[in-house]
């Protein structure tokens, strides 16, 4: 059943505007913040409360459907929970501004919006392009191929929980409680993060990937954010003095890297569910 709720999962990315609908974190946002406000809760039991609590349910409620009608009233949640699991907005779309202020030579425009719509902040246009592309691939990274790895390993509560600590790391205001929830997000990145650092090797320049990253893939202080980043410009053989407007093109490039590496995540898939 889960390869079948991968592929429904890109179908509706594709033709449907149901993730919009699902991903409601209103009511989520608002617990955390009422924990936040009241201060005294402990950073681990408001973290119990925000992610493991759901998750519990979330296991219990499939323990209950699972041997129904042979799985079939599970496949909904499967499929809601891994959509809601999803990362949220759409990072290559978001770059389209962006695009438009290079493309007409306004760098200063160009840096307001890189501040207004990604958060990403820097004076020179080139390191500032080189935090871009290493958005785009962290955006990826932790908006599907995370959620995804976590769901087929170990199902929709696994892809749940890192959705819901990566909605405390991004929307918490107690520091106590972003360190701990970033903590363990660290943690469920490690061993995803490398999967796809060896996939974007299979899918990309090989030889550089090992040669330059081969030390520092099972380093656990490194962060997932940093590798995904240096490894997939590595494997699209981009170099650090790229001109502005080859390095607005290197954002193609990287998103095919994406995909392919999204196709062969795919095809393993498919062979583990036939031979399993």
């Amino acid at each position: 059943m889960s390869f079948l709720v991968l592929v429904l999962v890109l179908w509706i990315e594709k033709f449907s505007a149901l993730r919009r609908r699902v991903q409601r974190d209103g009511p989520f946002l608002g617990e955390l913040a009422r924990l936040e406000r009241r201060g005294r809760v402990h950073p681990w039991w408001a973290l119990a409360i925000l992610v493991l609590a759901p998750v519990l349910l979330l296991s219990l409620l499939l323990h209950v459907l699972e041997p129904v009608a042979y799985g079939l009233l599970a496949l909904p949640v499967h499929l809601g929970v891994l959509i809601y699991s999803l990362g949220r907005g759409d990072a290559r779309a978001a770059l389209g501004p962006l695009r438009d202020a290079w493309r007409r030579g306004d760098e200063q425009a160009a840096l307001h919006v890189a501040e207004r719509d990604l958060g990403i902040v820097d004076d020179q246009p080139q390191a500032l392009l080189i935090k871009i592309q290493g958005d785009l691939l962290w955006q990826a990274y932790q908006g599907f191929f995370a959620v995804i790895f976590w769901y087929v390993l170990l199902g929709p509560a696994a892809a749940l929980a890192y959705r819901l600590l990566a909605l405390c790391v991004d929307n918490g205001r107690q520091p106590a409680l972003i360190e701990r929830a970033g903590m363990l997000r660290h943690a469920m990145d490690w061993l995803p993060v490398r999967v796809l650092a060896l996939s974007f090797a299979l899918v990309g320049n090989f030889v550089a990937v090992t040669r330059i990253m081969l030390h520092e893939l099972l380093s656990w202080s490194i962060e997932a954010r940093q590798l995904v980043a240096r490894v997939g410009r590595i494997a699209d053989d981009i170099p650090d003095d790229e001109t502005g407007q080859q390095s607005l093109a290197r954002l193609d490039s990287l998103w095919e890297l994406v995909l392919r590496a999204t196709v062969l995540w795919y095809a393993c898939f498919a062979l583990w569910t036939v031979l399993v």
